[in-house]
């Protein structure tokens, strides 16, 4: 049952992004306990255009997890305006704008994307 919640969330939430953000790309963010990836995604064409996952770093015990959220969102960046993506618009999927979301979505903002 609280599957069933989850995916009738994330479809409602995708159903309104993608109405109201027509011609630019969707940031689509997975969060677990210990990491964080995100994804620039095509929905013309359903590519994938650029994609980062903190999984396979090596990774400390002393790190936090929104230090972890930071330098995943300053590398998302990098990638994306070396493609020249500038204009996507954030689809946080189940999670709520708060926490390693929300950090990770203000340096995204500083580091030059804009949604």
């Amino acid at each position: 049952m609280k599957n069933l919640i989850y995916k009738k969330r994330v479809q409602r939430i995708r159903k309104k992004l993608k109405k109201i953000n027509k011609g630019r790309f969707r940031l689509s963010v997975y969060r677990s306990t210990r990491n964080i990836s995100a994804q620039i995604i095509d929905d013309k064409n359903s590519k994938t255009l650029v994609s980062v996952s903190s999984l396979g770093r090596k990774t400390t015990e002393k790190n936090k997890k929104s230090d972890l959220s930071n330098y995943i969102a300053e590398e998302l960046a990098k990638k994306a305006l070396e493609k020249k993506i500038t204009n996507i618009y954030f689809d946080r999927g189940s999670y709520k704008y708060h926490g390693r979301i929300k950090i990770f979505a203000e340096v995204l903002r500083k580091n030059g994307l804009i949604f």
